[in-house]
């Protein structure tokens, strides 16, 4: 990663499906914090950790591009 952090914006994914809620909480994947989220693919994550994540590989693959270092 870059190290550059974007700034926030608008919600990329929606959370409102019961999906994305589990009665046992457990561990973030992204900050170790217990979370009752499940992301698209049922693994803890808080809405906010998952937004920051996606952003943040978003900015990765623009720079890469940018840059010319796509594999």
């Amino acid at each position: 990663m870059t190290g550059r952090l974007p700034g926030p914006g608008p919600p990329l994914l929606d959370w409102r499906d019961a999906r994305h809620w589990s009665w046992t909480p457990k561990p973030c994947r992204y900050c170790g914090k217990a979370t009752q989220l499940r992301d698209s693919k049922r693994s803890p994550a808080h809405k906010v950790c998952a937004e920051a994540a996606l952003r943040q590989q978003t900015a990765d693959a623009a720079d890469a591009y940018e840059n010319d270092r796509l594999a």
